[in-house]
């Protein structure tokens, strides 16, 4: 007997003004951890990079 009550409450959730505007918070909280999430990716492999250059430039000074 609960399944009607838990339709009806995702009916009365589609129907309000806060259903839409939860939604629509949802997604664009995914787009901007998408966006982080990314960004920090980008710049983890960047800074790596210039790190390891760095490394052999030192080691060369070092090492010729």
């Amino acid at each position: 007997m609960k399944l009607p009550n838990a339709l009806s409450a995702v009916g009365r959730f589609l129907l309000e003004e806060d259903g839409p505007t939860a939604v629509e918070y949802a997604v664009m909280l995914a787009l901007i951890v998408v966006a982080c999430v990314g960004s920090v990716m980008l710049l983890a492999d960047r800074t790596n990079e210039s790190f390891k250059t760095s490394g052999d430039a030192i080691d060369g000074a070092f090492n010729p």
